[in-house]
């Protein structure tokens, strides 16, 4: 069984190509963010931990836990302490389950943060969604009714395009069409079961 992590910046279009994987291969798909709302969840040591660290009433509320957060950088990168290794737990675990039932061929991790994380070591290749600055700020705009500007805020806090190709095994463009972008998966998953 293979595990690869699938990252890139916001608006490069992962989801998309996530849902053709899932429809056409044997595979486990987890979503980080999805993983790290899982992991958060009262009654689990990282709920307790983050209690500890920010308070109850902070931690119960997003809205408040992610404007006290995200305007601290030294608390910010205790929350991510916190958060990130129990992520990677939830998803060894996962992956320990698949590789035991024997019908996964292809385990998958989506997330923006997979490099700053340090997944590299610990997926068998990554990589990268692509798509050109102006494509991702439209997209951004259309699907999620961003300004441009905070489009482009959010693109600047992301890794850049360098370190993502330099930190990457495959690199699939998706700026324009996402036939072409399925060509690419078929190709690199070739050998791996084709479901429909």
């Amino acid at each position: 069984m293979k595990f690869i992590g699938i990252t890139g910046g916001v608006g490069a279009g992962k989801s998309e190509l996530l849902k053709f994987i899932k429809e056409h291969y044997l595979c486990k798909i987890y979503l980080a963010d999805e993983v790290a709302y899982e992991v958060r969840k009262p009654g689990t040591k990282c709920y307790e931990k983050l209690c500890k660290l920010l308070g109850e009433d902070v931690v119960n509320d997003s809205k408040k836990m992610a404007a006290k957060v995200f305007s601290d950088e030294e608390l910010l990168s205790k929350v991510n302490g916190i958060v990130h290794p129990a992520v990677r737990e939830y998803l060894l675990d996962a992956l320990d389950k698949a590789k035991k039932d024997g019908e996964t061929e292809l385990f998958f991790v989506e997330a923006a943060l997979l490099i700053e994380a340090g997944y590299k070591g610990t997926c068998d290749e990554l990589w990268y969604v692509y798509a050109d600055r102006e494509t991702r700020i439209k997209r951004l705009m259309e699907a999620r009714g961003y300004t441009r500007e905070k489009a482009i805020s959010i693109m600047d806090n992301q890794l850049s395009e360098e370190v993502f190709r330099k930190e990457c095994d495959f690199i699939i463009d998706n700026s324009s069409s996402l036939d072409k972008s399925y060509e690419a998966i078929k190709g690199r998953l070739e050998g791996y079961k084709w479901l429909r």
